[in-house]
């Protein structure tokens, strides 16, 4: 196959349309049905789980879950991304976390909390996260190689609203297969002694728990489809990105830690670089709490909001995913074109600001109109700090070849931050009993990250 050249449409969109493939993770299974499937598992109003020896509440057990992935993620990465620079095949390691993470999506169809199966089911839930977030060191390693400075911004938004409109569309096939069962062939149907004697409300109560053990059954079909897309649609940009320049060297045990080499080597050219120097504390700041905030919404929104009931808390949770996801679109596009406009940092204050505001709205918020208009500002700015931290890291850069250390620097620091955060956020809500004395804390991280951002010089200096 022919080296196709940097800056080509057709690289930039094989890059892009990985977004669209691995996406359907971060929406079904980190943001929407997983957690309410996860949620429906805990039958009484004590939602507790027992594991690793210890009782936990449901929510801060699968954060500190979260956190721990987060940590072998970090810790992980640069010695992969050691090894991928030595032989030059960036690729195969995008490959492998792919699949892993594919196949433990899978394996969340087996998910359940009882002791015998907690901790097998909660090792599917570690491979589907460490494989999506283990996936995109190497994924984000490739924007310098595949754009020039001037795409970058673009194209970076380019690949997250790919994700947001691919990810949609599986989310609406899957939530009509939870909320019509029926119309994919799930049995519904009842005893026939309780269709023939039953009273009318006896053949109604027997008729929903019908539809909800179909519904839940759903629920775990939808995992499988979350690993058949992420792996089926990633061939496309394997097909196209390039492997890496080859060198034919042998992994030796030296080569394992050469990565962690690198990230030093890294750290010591940062300190003669302040824009990047400071950029990255900011973002190591702010990225700890907005990452956070994505990873438990639904959970906040599950156990905080009063909902009216179990099915009106399922379909308003529901829409406010799609609202999230929707105007996610629109945000990475605006948040891109304010960029152009008024520069990367500035933009990113203003976007940092807005969420440290919703922190503070958050805490007070108890309906689902409150919660509603919340996620729509989530979702405006969601995908435009992303993004924008992202390309504005890339575009930061100086010039060189080794950008997978650079992004693996830039990876470490994020997940460590995210680990911090999730930690934080658990042990608050585990001590306190209530996500809102956690989720206002992180209104902290949003102002430290803005007065940082404010601190970064225009210029390289």
């Amino acid at each position: 196959m022919a080296v196709i050249d940097k800056g080509s449409k057709k690289l930039l969109n094989a890059w892009a349309f990985y977004d669209w493939a691995n996406s359907v993770y971060t929406l079904t299974i980190a943001s929407s049905i997983f957690p309410i499937f996860y949620s429906a598992l805990f039958i009484s109003e004590i939602k507790t789980v027992i594991a690793f020896g210890f009782e936990f509440k449901s929510t801060a057990l699968i954060t500190f879950v979260t956190a721990f992935t987060f940590l072998v993620v970090a810790f992980t990465s640069p010695i992969l991304s050691g090894v991928a620079d030595y032989v030059g095949n960036k690729k195969n390691f995008l490959k492998f976390f792919c699949y892993v993470g594919s196949a433990g999506c899978i394996g969340l169809y087996w998910f359940d909390i009882t002791p015998e199966k907690i901790h097998l089911s909660l090792l599917f839930y570690f491979m589907g996260l460490i494989g999506y977030w283990g996936s995109l060191v190497f994924y984000n390693s490739y924007l310098p190689d595949i754009a020039y400075p001037g795409q970058q911004d673009a194209v970076s938004a380019k690949g997250f609203s790919l994700g947001y409109l691919g990810s949609v569309l599986l989310l609406i096939l899957n939530l009509l297969m939870v909320m019509k069962p029926e119309w994919f062939g799930f049995d519904i149907s009842i005893s026939e002694t309780i269709k023939n004697s039953g009273s009318e409300a006896e053949i109604s109560e027997a008729l929903k728990t019908a539809k909800d053990a179909a519904s839940f059954e759903a629920m775990k079909i939808a995992f499988i489809t979350v690993g058949i897309w992420w792996a089926s649609f990633s061939q496309y940009s394997f097909y196209y990105l390039p492997k890496g320049t080859s060198t034919g060297h042998k992994v030796t045990t030296a080569v394992v830690f050469n990565g962690l080499k690198e990230l030093k080597q890294v750290w010591g050219q940062l300190k003669l670089d302040l824009r990047l120097k400071r950029y990255l504390y900011a973002f190591f700041v702010f990225s700890m709490a907005v990452q956070t905030i994505m990873l438990v919404a639904v959970y906040f929104g599950e156990e905080e909001i009063d909902w009216g009931g179990d099915s009106e808390k399922t379909m308003g949770l529901i829409i406010s995913i799609l609202v999230i996801q929707i105007v996610a679109i629109l945000g990475a596009v605006l948040t891109s074109k304010a960029s152009s406009k008024f520069g990367n940092i500035k933009t990113l204050i203003v976007v940092n600001f807005i969420w440290m505001t919703l922190c503070f709205y958050a805490y007070f918020m108890k309906t689902p109109m409150q919660f509603y208009i919340a996620a729509s500002i989530v979702g405006l700015v969601m995908g435009g700090v992303q993004s924008l931290a992202r390309s504005t890291y890339s575009k930061f850069l100086p010039e060189t070849e080794d950008t997978t250390s650079y992004f693996s620097f830039y990876d470490v620091a994020e997940k460590i931050g995210i680990v911090i955060g999730m930690v934080i956020f658990a042990t608050i809500d585990q001590v306190t009993g209530t996500m809102r004395n956690a989720i206002l804390f992180l209104f902290v991280f949003f102002l430290f990250g803005i007065i940082l951002l404010f601190r970064v010089p225009k210029e390289r200096v």
